[in-house]
């Protein structure tokens, strides 16, 4: 029997940062505007304040001693996001682009502004 190995696939480049403001284009929260709370690389998703929030039923416990349901924020694809420039004040593209002082920042795409906080 031929086992084929599994190739793993390379990470896309990651243009999000902690406490970036992003507008959702896709899902249940689409046109909602919120602040990156985390970024998880591996699996290419984000977690953003006040959307795609579920119900967590947990069962009581010693440091939850009533139990109940709560309410958390999923992480959802970071495809499904776009990072909101401070100058356009909409969602768009960014590029990377290096200054003089050999730094890399990131730049809006429509107007060409620094997007980087």
């Amino acid at each position: 029997m031929n086992q084929r190995s599994k190739k793993k696939q390379p990470l896309k480049k990651c243009l999000f940062k902690k406490d970036d403001k992003v507008k959702i284009i896709a899902g249940k929260d689409k046109g909602k505007i919120g602040k990156i709370l985390k970024v998880l690389k591996k699996t290419q998703k984000i977690t953003v304040e006040k959307i795609n929030i579920v119900k967590c039923h947990n069962k009581p416990s010693s440091q939850n001693s009533q139990g109940g349901i709560i309410e958390t924020e999923a992480p959802l694809d970071w495809s499904n996001a776009m990072l909101m420039c401070n100058k356009c004040l909409s969602a768009v593209r960014v590029k990377m682009q290096q200054l003089e002082n050999e730094d890399k920042t990131r730049i809006c795409k429509k107007c060409g502004e620094i997007v980087d906080a």
